[in-house]
């Protein structure tokens, strides 16, 4: 204040300007006059790019300052959004082919992930001109949202806006084998009407245990007439390959700046830096790989993932995942028919220079480290992408085969599921198979999905094991009707990974939190079924109450039932659980499904012990958990629970499903299964 005084009166005396004010104000006409230059030239280079502007992705980099999608809508002027819910990549890459052919009808779209915006704003997209809002959301665990649409779903269900004047549509990603089937879309669907929107096209539901490839896109193709009937649009009959990536090959770039398989952060294998997560895994070193089946020609390991001094922490009954790596023999394939070079340093850079997803994945790096650690390579491609190498086609009947299947005709669809379902044909078979199809590199790797990481139910407790993560998994191999030997990506990769001194294998890693948890009170009694390796997170479980009784806790019962082939080929663990068996810390109901004549399931064994089961659930109020494969045992499971609850407590059905259901909202009664 004082300051501000003196230099009043100093005003009074002096000259207006003085010279330190005339050298400011020269130093602002500067600064304005290359700030003014730095944009214009800008402008002007962008507008001289021949590439085609797609939809703008906002995903990937945190929005620090600015996550209106609104704003982002108006100044490109777009009316067309999809917002994706997606936990594998599937989601997202529906929501990109929705957003990319509404360029077709006129409908400038881009994609948007939810837990990058204010979906508050949902409120205010009627301001926009003939908008449009499609949601792709799948499906996750136990009809729970996925991570990235748990907070819009949240409020969504949990506020009471005012969505009058919104248009919308939703497609569901899940899977029929699971309880909670596309609930996540079916619930937006019908709340999002419930709060005043209007549904422009009906509620699709796709189905990943049969072909939810065409669930999308029988679903989309009805899709936009419905779209066009509203809005009152046509089609432009412009069915053009747009390209959403320019290229840019590299010749002498430092090997500091190339990406070499890191997921996020450039060089961040070789200086770790916590907190380790899906973007920053632990580079973890592999204790132990060694192999649980004595026989039987099938392979099961048991892995130990050292965690010391990563700051990473688990709990009984979570996962932990794995990124892992193509087989190179699969990477060198492509490499040689395409013939290209696997070492050319190249990058893509999004064409729409207001999209916050600049690259499809770390850029820059060379061809076999994308094919090798970024692109999945070995699942069954989608239409869209037969779609595109019908392009690069020379031979006329191939060109013709992959139209077909790119197409929506009956004939079409039975091709696809016969020659790329059924055949289990991948992006190398079919480069194989169609030797005239000679892709650009560059092109085939923003066609290709991402590489997922996988996921693992972790099978050691951290009370005994606080520095190390366990992992049971079955290795995967098989022969398609191709003759083809298949490998499964992960667990192949994972089997070499063998300790050694001279150069320990290492491998990123990163916790998954579940809700999958024994009760909190020790005293109450648990049933867990877990045949094959299902019986992983029981596993923990079992080192967790056989470690409470030891500490003299009173423990509650502890009950497993535990299925396998044969004792003498695949009883993994076999001799700790016969060691906890007589520490009387479990009791154990053995399925040892091939062992006599006629075959014994551990469901089996379930159905006839109904007295047990009665006694530890209802009269006990005790805790059932259940793990392996979704498709049989878990729904097998299910349907004896509820007729021993009919039958025990004198409930009709009706009665009796809503028992189970208070056990689930209770987590009396958890799954973690798989299909």
């Amino acid at each position: 204040m004082t300051v501000e005084l003196n230099v009043g009166t100093d005003a009074e005396s002096e000259p207006f300007f003085s010279v330190l004010d005339i050298i400011l104000l020269l130093a602002i006409v500067v600064v304005s006059v290359w700030w003014y230059i730095k944009n214009y030239t800008k402008k002007d280079e962008s507008a001289s790019k021949s590439y085609t502007i797609v939809p703008t992705h906002f995903n990937n980099i945190p929005q620090a300052a600015d996550n209106s999608f609104i704003k982002k809508l108006q100044s490109s002027g777009r009316s067309l959004i999809v917002f994706y819910g997606s936990q594998t990549g599937t989601g997202e890459e529906f929501a990109s082919r929705i957003a990319k052919e509404g360029t077709k009808y006129g409908m400038k779209g881009m994609v948007a992930d939810p837990e990058e915006c204010d979906m508050e704003e949902l409120t205010r997209l009627k301001e926009i001109p003939n908008s449009l809002a499609v949601f792709c959301l799948a499906t996750y665990g136990e009809g729970d949202p996925t991570d990235n649409a748990m907070d819009f779903f949240e409020w969504l269900h949990s506020g009471n806006a005012d969505l009058t004047g919104l248009r919308y549509s939703v497609f569901g990603l899940g899977n029929k084998t699971y309880e909670h089937y596309n609930e996540v879309a079916i619930k937006v669907d019908k709340k999002m009407e419930e709060l005043g929107a209007t549904r422009v096209y009906e509620l699709g539901l796709g189905d990943d245990d049969a072909n939810i490839e065409d669930d999308f896109i029988t679903w989309k193709d009805k899709f936009w007439p419905a779209v066009c009937d509203y809005f009152n649009i046509e089609s432009t009959g412009d069915d053009v390959s747009i390209r959403q990536y320019k290229l840019t090959e590299h010749s002498d770039l430092d090997v500091d700046k190339v990406f070499s398989g890191e997921v996020a952060r450039i060089n961040s294998f070789k200086n770790q830096r916590p907190p380790f997560d899906a973007k920053n895994p632990f580079l973890s070193v592999v204790r132990v790989n060694r192999e649980l089946h004595k026989s039987g020609g099938r392979s099961c390991m048991h892995i130990e993932f050292d965690i010391e001094g990563s700051k990473m922490r688990y709990d009984a009954g979570d996962h932990v995942a794995v990124y892992p790596e193509n087989n190179a023999e699969l990477v060198n394939k492509i490499g040689h028919l395409l013939n290209i070079n696997l070492d050319q340093v190249f990058t893509l850079t999004n064409t729409d220079e207001d999209s916050t997803k600049k690259h499809p994945f770390p850029c820059p790096c060379s061809y076999r480290t994308a094919l090798t650690y970024y692109l999945d390579i070995t699942s069954n491609p989608r239409t869209h992408v037969l779609k595109e190498l019908a392009e690069y086609a020379s031979d006329v009947k191939e060109q013709e085969m992959l139209k077909l299947m790119a197409s929506t005709s009956p004939e079409g669809k039975q091709l696809y599921s016969k020659w790329i379902s059924d055949d289990n044909r991948n992006i190398v078979h079919i480069l194989e198979d169609l030797p005239s199809v000679k892709i650009a590199v560059d092109h085939l790797c923003e066609l290709l999905p991402r590489l997922q990481p996988r996921y693992y139910s972790i099978s050691s407790s951290p009370k005994l094991y606080p520095t190390t993560v366990h992992v049971t998994a079955i290795k995967v191999e098989y022969t398609t009707p191709t003759n083809r030997l298949v490998k499964g990506v992960a667990t192949s990769w994972l089997g070499t990974k063998v300790p050694n001194e001279d150069s320990p294998p290492k491998v990123p890693i990163f916790i998954r939190k579940s809700q999958f948890r024994l009760p909190t009170r020790v005293e109450t009694p648990v049933i867990m079924i877990g045949p094959g390796t299902g019986f992983a997170p029981f596993r923990a479980f079992i080192q967790e109450r056989d470690l409470n009784l030891k500490e003299g806790k009173p423990v509650g019962e502890t009950v497993l039932y535990y299925g396998c082939r044969k004792r003498s080929e695949d009883f993994i663990y076999g001799e700790e659980l016969e060691e906890c068996e007589r520490n009387k810390s479990v009791k154990v109901h053995y399925a040892f499904s091939r062992d006599q004549e006629n075959k014994v399931y551990v469901t089996h064994l379930l159905a006839q012990n109904a007295d047990e089961l009665w006694r530890i659930i209802g009269e006990k109020n005790g805790h059932l958990y259940i793990c392996g494969d979704a498709r049989n045992m878990a729904k097998d499971v299910h349907n004896i629970v509820l007729k021993v609850i009919q039958e025990k407590n004198n409930m009709s059905e009706t009665e009796a499903i809503a028992y189970m259901k208070k056990m689930e909202s209770q987590k009396r009664y958890s799954a973690d299964v798989w299909s």
